[in-house]
């Protein structure tokens, strides 16, 4: 949310403008709050705009068609100013991340999870063709996760049934890939529509990646015209759910109740907006609602306070830091920080980045706290939430609080350490057992016997790994087993025998989507279906060397002496870029469209579209381990100690500070991680927190 500009009101009837939601061609969305106490969004007219009988006549259709529904599923209307003064709608505020956020983040949504939110939709859009009308631009961005689910925005070009134009030249707005073929040629466009949208809705919620795809609009509404939707990826459970919603023929589409009866969501399928990752999300933005509710009256002839406390500007400005993503559901309109922006606070945990004042280039910032000595002096490091795991070779987990520094719970006895998000879960195992743990206490929740094991990857709620426990002592890489984990247990999902040539012993792996992705070096690539573990697709060993898996939405990369990057779904090649040294590329990190790669001493950064070079930074010696990652920031360390850890800005490479500590300098980099603001480093069992701009 930004802070109120030049020219902006500071009342619109009886609420009080606080700051700046969105704006859009007919008028500014702003968060208001009446005498009670009670927030809303608000969007007026533009001035200039509210003079002209046609978008005045258009602004006044907005607002009745937004009164006319009655649906839980869909911001409540509670004012409307049409006389008197600029006209303005004031709905119900909305605090959540949009779906498309939340695919962004957290990659594509389990299928129970699917199920849930396309029934709450279909039914929403029952709601709303019952009043008569037709919602007409259905899309991820308009469709906001509340604690009270899933709720659709945005009815800006919504028209009743029977209507057809809706500006003067008679264009009809449509977004690429949504709407139906009938709405992208111009034709009537009636309750059908909608259903053809809510089934790219689904596709893009189930794999990551729009249903029609091409390299610019007129490509787009050609495939959704003529071509057929990319249902490869989506779970076999879903596509037959989905795909006729995807039908050419209005007709052939199910009716909004047909597809809540057909998607039949198991029990529990609602905590994507309870116990999800995303509901902590949630629960910080109602915190910001609520805060705001609380904030003190503004006396109306300044911009101060009544009461003594922050001024306005300060809170909005503390509230922009924060990184709300405030959905104003009459408007459809909502603020987020840019990808060019300083990096937000996410979470009352997180650090604030510093300014460009805060620090002198070329000379590496004071700590926000450390170094520590911790009994750690293994080199893998976790963050989940507001806390940093290391590992330690005893073998113990210790967790530390990422504000202070201060150690809030040991595990005894477990190492290889990964998390589960979606069940807040910690897997490690101990001799021939998994564990789960509470990442909250360090408590273990859980035990299955395993066996003798090398852990490969979790990604949701089921844990891959090899099983070694039969082929120990010939060198067979053994089975790769997948277990579905809850929060009281695990069972057996599948066992397949692994499949590379017998002396393939330095597998590595990574799991996302519906595909675990497995890689052997000279013995190529191969993914298998994360629901039965059946090869859904290889890279050939005649292709070359493919190593270090890295996988993020619907896309897998593999390192090796060219970078490769395959559709995760069927393992369609996108694009291939060759290796400037004999070491080889591989990908360390990914952030929005910038690949980090390590290449011997190089950091790279490339395109993720099509892997072409944005910048190079060279170190002394070679690469130590991955690149992190944190704010506006990549950070790497080299395999000299001596050579100290390096930050670099993300979007341009240029050089910030190198950071060097006390210690001995013998060979192995330092170990490191990033989250919150904060890059976490560790050296000779010390542990230190480091800002980031």
């Amino acid at each position: 949310m930004k802070p109120l500009g030049h020219g902006d009101p500071l009342r619109s009837g009886p609420y009080r403008l606080i700051g700046v939601l969105g704006e859009g061609g007919m008028g500014k969305v702003y968060l208001g709050r009446d005498s009670s106490g009670r927030t809303a969004a608000v969007k007026v007219l533009r001035a200039e705009l509210a003079r002209d009988p046609q978008m005045l006549q258009r602004f006044l259709r907005e607002a009745e068609t937004a009164q006319a529904v009655r649906s839980k599923g869909v911001a409540r209307v509670v004012t409307v100013q049409t006389e008197g003064g600029r006209p303005f709608i004031a709905t119900e505020f909305l605090a959540g991340p949009t779906l498309d956020t939340v695919v962004q983040r957290y990659g594509p949504l389990q299928e129970p999870y699917v199920r849930a939110l396309g029934a709450a939709l279909a039914r929403t859009l029952g709601d709303i063709h019952a009043a008569g009308l037709v919602h007409r631009d259905l899309k991820p961005s308009n469709i906001v996760l509340t604690s009270a689910g899933p709720r659709v925005i945005d009815f800006g070009i919504a028209r009743p049934e029977h209507g057809l134009t809706l500006t003067a030249t008679g264009e009809i707005p449509v977004t690429p890939g949504y709407g139906a073929p009938e709405q992208a040629l111009g034709q009537r466009t009636g309750p059908p529509g909608d259903v053809f949208a809510l089934g790219a809705v689904l596709v893009h919620a189930s794999t990551g990646a729009p249903a029609y795809q091409g390299q610019h609009v007129a490509a787009v509404q050609y495939e959704v015209v003529h071509g057929e939707p990319r249902l490869a990826a989506v779970p076999s459970g879903l596509r037959q759910l989905i795909e006729p919603c995807l039908a050419k023929d209005a007709a052939l589409r199910p009716l909004p109740a047909q597809i809540v009866a057909a998607m039949a969501p198991p029990r529990g399928a609602g905590k994507l907006w309870k116990q999800h990752p995303v509901a902590a999300e949630i629960d910080q933005l109602e915190e910001w609602a609520r805060r705001l509710a609380a904030f003190p009256d503004l006396d109306t002839r300044s911009s101060t306070p009544v009461t003594d406390g922050p001024s306005r500007r300060r809170f909005i400005t503390g509230l922009t830091a924060g990184g709300a993503v405030l959905a104003a559901g009459g408007g459809g309109a909502w603020w987020m920080l840019r990808d060019d922006a300083a990096p937000p606070r996410e979470h009352p945990w997180d650090a604030d980045p510093l300014g460009d004042d805060d620090y002198e280039k070329g000379k590496a910032p004071d700590p926000l706290w450390g170094p520590k000595k911790t009994p750690a002096d293994g080199s893998r490091m976790l963050t989940i939430r507001d806390l940093v795991i290391l590992e330690a070779e005893a073998p113990d987990l210790f967790a530390y609080e990422v504000t202070t520094g201060k150690r809030k719970w040991t595990a005894k006895n477990v190492w290889e350490a990964f998390y589960s998000p979606s069940l807040d879960l910690i897997l490690a195992t101990s001799s021939d057992v998994l564990y789960g743990i509470s990442p909250r206490t360090g408590h273990k929740l859980w035990e299955y016997e395993v066996g003798i094991v090398s852990s490969m990857a979790v990604h949701e709620d089921v844990y891959y790994f090899d099983d070694l426990s039969s082929n120990w002592s010939t060198g067979d890489p053994g089975n790769v087993v997948a277990l579905r984990l809850t929060k009281r247990g695990a069972r057996m999902l599948w066992r397949k025998r692994i499949p590379f040539d017998f002396d393939a012993d330095d597998i590595e792996a990574a799991a996302g989507g519906d595909r675990l992705v497995l890689t052997a070096g000279e013995y190529g690539a191969v993914a298998l279906d994360a629901a039965d573990g059946r090869t859904v697709w290889k890279v050939p060993r005649k292709s070359g060397n493919a190593r270090a898996p890295y996988i993020t939405g619907q896309t897998v990369y593999l390192g090796g002496q060219s970078l490769r990057s395959f559709r995760l779904g069927d393992g369609d090649r996108k694009w291939s870029t060759p290796a400037s040294t004999n070491s080889g590329l591989s990908v360390g990190a990914v952030d929005g469209d910038r690949l980090y790669l390590v290449a011997n001493n190089e950091l790279r950064c490339h395109s993720a579209r099509d892997g072409s070079e944005k910048w190079v930074q060279e170190l002394e010696n070679p690469v130590h381990g991955k690149p992190v990652v944190s704010g506006n920031t990549v950070w790497v360390s080299s395999t000299q100690r001596f050579e100290g850890i390096k930050a670099f800005r993300k979007d341009t490479g240029e050089p910030l500070w190198t950071r060097h500590e006390k210690g001995k300098d013998k060979k192995g980099g330092w170990s490191m991680a990033g989250a919150g603001n904060r890059v976490f480093t560790l050296r000779d069992q010390n542990l230190t927190a480091m800002p980031v701009v």
